[in-house]
């Protein structure tokens, strides 16, 4: 698989000031209130995974679930954090959602990218 999947996301651990490679990620469709696993992946050198996937998106609610305390105690640091949940809602199958992260040991911000 080589082409872009519909949704994408890119970690940034600004305590560090590089991309956070090796952070272990799930993506899951939510309807009422169970998650059914869409993809799952490792972000790459480049704290990104932008290939994981290739099935048609439906509308509705999202999760992307990252393994944060996992990837700080595999470093040997402590965060507040044991794992960061972003929901968002797909509004157009037939747009491209980028999530990115931006991260560190005590808190994490979000947006919709590009």
């Amino acid at each position: 698989m080589t082409a872009k999947s519909p949704i994408t996301t890119h970690i940034l651990d600004l305590g560090a000031g590089r991309p956070a490679a090796g952070v272990a990620v799930t993506l899951n469709k939510v309807l009422g209130g169970k998650e059914t696993l869409i993809a799952e992946g490792v972000t790459d050198e480049d704290g990104r995974i932008m290939n994981w996937f290739d099935e048609a998106l439906d509308v509705g609610h999202h999760r992307l679930t990252f393994a944060t305390g996992t990837w700080y105690q595999d470093q040997g640091l402590e965060t507040f954090f044991p794992e960061v949940s972003l929901d968002f809602y797909v509004a157009d199958t037939d747009a491209h959602y980028h999530v990115p992260l931006l991260l560190n040991q005590w808190g994490y911000s979000t947006y919709r990218g590009s």
